[in-house]
């Protein structure tokens, strides 16, 4: 009999199930965050706690692209058998990880913002063209990273995207919401990071009509 291996550093949720590590079973935290329906959830975990894994199931869980391979995985696992399950691949899901946004000056971090914001987008590029011309024409600037593009509302923008060609309010996924805020307050540029940040975060995950659920982890409970 072959022995599972330990999934040391291993944070994607699909490699562990389909590569057969052992995997210890959070899966009921998906029915818990159904039970409660929260707007917005923040989990706040030392580093190292499984906190980008559980986002990585929370994803597979939850986001319709994918939805029928990324129900197999589930199979052997409790959320399986719940009433919940029927919530599995319904919903448009936006996963950002921040944990690399770590520049020396407000400069150089915002241009990383700016390319993972890009990046972000270019993961949906295929609806673009089905879009409306005025949502598509501000895609548009942020995938050409153009100066009047839309950087501090992309991530609201990116929902109402979503929510216009599925017809499902999106979930937002932020993993390590607080590390460019940290790092700025290291590196000297606390206040441009902050008044950022600030609004990135307030615009996609209150008062947005296109938000079924917001989901952070981070290490510090407030901005």
């Amino acid at each position: 009999m072959r022995t599972k291996a330990v999934p040391v550093g291993i944070e994607d949720f699909e490699r562990i199930i389909n590569e057969d590590y052992y995997y210890v079973d959070k899966t009921m935290l998906i029915e818990e965050l159904l039970i409660n329906r929260a707007p917005v959830t923040l989990f706040t975990r030392p580093r190292r706690f499984g906190k980008t894994l559980n986002m990585s199931m929370i994803r597979c869980f939850f986001g319709v692209k994918n939805k029928e391979e990324n129900r197999k995985l589930f199979e052997n696992l409790k959320i399986y058998n719940s009433e919940y399950m029927s919530e599995q691949g319904k919903y448009p899901v936006i996963f950002v990880s921040l944990k690399d946004l770590k520049g020396n000056t407000w400069e150089e971090n915002f241009m990383l913002i700016k390319k993972h914001i890009k990046n972000l987008y270019m993961e949906f590029y295929g609806l673009k063209d089905k879009l409306n011309p005025i949502f598509k024409n501000d895609f548009e600037k942020i995938v050409m990273e153009k100066e009047d593009a839309d950087w501090l509302y992309a991530l609201k923008n990116l929902s109402n995207y979503l929510y216009e060609y599925y017809g499902e309010k999106a979930i937002i996924l932020i993993d390590e919401y607080d590390a460019p805020i940290i790092n700025a307050f290291d590196k000297g540029y606390y206040n441009e990071a902050i008044n950022f940040f600030q609004t990135f975060y307030s615009s996609a995950l209150k008062t947005n009509n296109s938000l079924k659920y917001g989901i952070l982890t981070g290490i510090t409970r407030i901005i």
